[in-house]
């Protein structure tokens, strides 16, 4: 990949690796379905009025789409932060999705999962069961499990996706925030009204209406466009490996900027996840190239 679309790529992942911290701030003042409901409502709106629907992509499919990659998928990660993990063990536990992803590939697609991919999923579970032995402080167990169910509503969200084949993905994502939204305005209603009051919506702070459009926009807008450009032009298996650095930029920003403490446990965690995701992405390739040589 030339060096423009790599910087490219790696400015989605620092949008993405920072996406963390800025949810963490936004709960500070703002409940995580609230929170939920107002980024999909920036996204679907004004938006919904010059992207059309996706073509030859049935309704169904679409609130499949949406209630596995924007309802679920985010109800469970901003809940999961708001009741206690931090954004740098949110950043790495949730990439566990990509091992979801696979495991129900084999059950509902009748894919295979080879032994390299097997192996790279246990490592990277160790790695979560880890993180889950070394409960409170800024590891809460259920705010971790939690964030599983995020990964795994990602998982989900990734085989519709497939279902759904090539369309324009910004015109998914903006029908698929419309669709959200009423799924998420009564979730919000009826768990988190007795959280709202007036002075909550009328003295929002600066830092969390700009975390609300980052968001809403760089994260979104910017990072799904650019990403789906770039696997249009190059192969999956140059673009997915960028992935394996938005937990590195999500712990390295949440220490800075929100001075989360980096013990020995964390590092060691990370470690077996990210070398749980390499095996499963390179391990293959690898061992098939130096069979032929």
């Amino acid at each position: 990949m030339p060096i423009k679309e790599s910087l490219l790529a790696l400015s989605v992942v620092v949008i993405w690796g920072v996406n963390f911290v800025v949810i963490q701030v936004a709960l500070r003042e703002i409940p995580p379905l609230l929170l939920t409901f107002l980024r999909f409502s920036c996204v679907a709106f004004p938006w919904i009025f010059f992207f059309k629907k996706p073509q030859n992509t049935s309704w169904k499919l679409l609130l499949a789409y949406a209630l596995s990659m924007f309802v679920l998928d985010f109800a469970f990660l901003f809940t999961g932060m708001y009741v206690g993990v931090s954004s740098g063990i949110a950043s790495l536990t949730l990439q566990t999705q990509v091992f979801f992803t696979a495991i129900l590939a084999v059950i509902f697609l009748k894919e295979k999962m080879s032994l390299a991919k097997i192996i790279g999923a246990i490592i990277a579970f160790l790695g979560i069961v880890f993180v889950g032995l070394h409960t409170g402080g800024d590891v809460n167990l259920i705010g971790l499990l939690l964030v599983e169910c995020a990964a795994l509503s990602w998982a989900i969200g990734n085989l519709v996706s497939k279902r759904i084949g090539h369309v324009d993905m910004l015109g998914l994502v903006v029908w698929g925030s419309f669709i959200s939204l009423p799924f998420l305005g009564v979730l919000a209603y009826c768990f988190e009204s007795h959280l709202w009051h007036t002075e909550m919506f009328t003295h929002l702070s600066f830092k969390s209406i700009a975390a609300l459009a980052y968001l809403a926009y760089p994260v979104t807008f910017f990072g799904f466009g650019i990403w789906s450009w770039l696997l249009s032009r190059y192969p999956a298996t140059t673009v997915a490996p960028f992935t394996l650095l938005v937990p590195v930029v999500g712990f390295t920003s949440s220490a800075l900027l929100l001075q989360e403490a980096l013990p020995l446990w964390k590092l060691f965690a990370a470690a077996l996840i990210v070398t749980g995701l390499v095996v499963n992405l390179y391990a293959d390739r690898w061992f098939f190239s130096r069979k032929r040589v």
